[in-house]
């Protein structure tokens, strides 16, 4: 028999860097949770834009078990089917020619910055070491991604951070101008700024960055962790800006909820810098994560399922901003594709973690983007009968956190 657990071994057990809400979460089907006690939640979500095909999808489950059956893991001291077979549709799909995988975003970043590193020194040598990144991005959790990352609180007391690394403003084209030079080896920067609360960055801007990157020769990071594999309605947001990276990085939604990261890049950039030893993984190309994200890719790289992302993402948005003006909660609705930051009105200013709370008491999960901004990202093809469930949840929400 399987010993019972509550919400209080967690505290007894876990390192407290998370504080979790009081549910257990047992089973999922769909964009729909069942908690210990059977209740029942629509997942607004997707594990912080992770499950973008919702909850044991058929197809992923069939990928997942058939693979399963065959093989798990056999290190890269040799290679495998899936991960060639999803090396090749990623390639054929985009602008790259050159895979590297991980299990994480924050290793999909590292190697990013890395390798632009790397180019750079052999290139130029050690003075083109520079990376230029912008205030209130995000790009993981390992020391070297957490300190190029703009938001200090999350690298602060743990001593020096890595040499190098410049942090300005989003939109501030002076700025950009002044930093950018012979010693920068990497700007890197995320088309859709998820953690300050989904922030599209201008084209005009992106623009800017890529003809500084080249005139300098600096390598152009497209951080699409969160933004890339459908989440805008595009299979990743740099194919609407016109702008094309060197290097592009993607996690979360490309497995689906099965953990795996992955750099795409060019041979230009990959082939005579990152060789044999430079850089690797352990668990980078495992062949059952290979094997989901494939059948994931494959599911969302469709005409009819990208074309559902921006028609739902319509009607949320509508809804959304509709529920912001009759119940005063919400200042602005920001949407790219599936995937929404909701400004809170002064009224509500620093509670976005409370209306988290008050929304899952109500039956629908909806993640956070700091203190004023509730964030949306359901699954990709979430039915439009669950969809309206949820913003029926989500108004109830509203009305109660506002007293209207």
């Amino acid at each position: 028999m399987i010993p019972a657990v509550s919400r209080a071994d967690f505290d007894h057990y876990m390192v407290p860097v998370f504080s979790p809400l009081d549910m257990i979460f047992v089973r999922g089907e769909g964009s729909r949770l069942w908690d210990q006690q059977g209740r029942d939640y629509i997942d607004f979500g997707a594990g912080v834009a992770v499950t973008s095909l919702g909850h044991a999808h058929p197809g992923l489950l069939k990928a997942l078990t058939e693979q399963a059956a065959k093989v798990w893991h056999v290190s890269n001291y040799y290679t495998n089917e899936p991960a060639l077979r999803l090396a090749r549709k990623l390639c054929e799909a985009t602008f790259a020619e050159r895979v590297f995988y991980g299990n994480s975003g924050a290793e999909a970043n590292e190697a990013a910055l890395k390798l632009a590193r790397k180019r750079a020194v052999n290139l130029y040598g050690p003075e083109k070491i520079e990376i230029v990144s912008f205030n209130g991005s995000f790009h993981g959790r390992t020391f070297f991604t957490v300190s190029v990352g703009g938001q200090a609180k999350y690298s602060s007391g743990m001593g020096p951070n890595p040499a190098g690394i410049v942090h300005i403003d989003l939109h501030d084209e002076e700025a950009l101008r002044r930093v950018v030079g012979p010693k920068t080896c990497a700007i890197i920067v995320e088309p859709v700024v998820g953690e300050s609360g989904v922030l599209p960055v201008k084209h005009e801007y992106l623009k800017l960055i890529r003809e500084l990157a080249s005139q300098h020769d600096a390598a152009l990071i497209f951080d699409e962790v969160q933004s890339g594999n459908g989440r805008t309605g595009s299979l990743y947001a740099y194919m609407d800006t016109g702008v094309t990276p060197d290097i592009l990085t993607t996690a979360k939604g490309i497995g689906a909820g099965f953990p795996i990261g992955i750099m795409m890049t060019t041979a230009a950039m990959a082939d005579k810098h990152f060789t044999p030893g430079v850089h690797g993984s352990t668990f980078g190309g495992n062949p059952l994560a290979c094997a989901v994200a494939e059948a994931a890719l494959d599911i969302i790289n469709t005409p009819e399922v990208l074309a559902g992302v921006k028609r739902k993402a319509k009607h949320a948005a509508d809804r959304l901003r509709q529920m912001g003006q009759k119940y005063k909660c919400f200042d602005e609705v920001r949407e790219s594709g599936l995937w929404m930051g909701c400004q809170l009105t002064p009224e509500l200013a620093g509670k976005a973690g409370a209306f988290m709370k008050a929304a899952a008491d109500n039956g629908v999960l909806h993640i956070v983007a700091g203190p004023d901004v509730v964030r949306l990202a359901t699954s990709l093809i979430i039915s439009d009968a669950e969809l309206d469930e949820g913003l029926d949840r989500m108004e109830r929400t509203c009305a109660q956190m506002t007293g209207r």
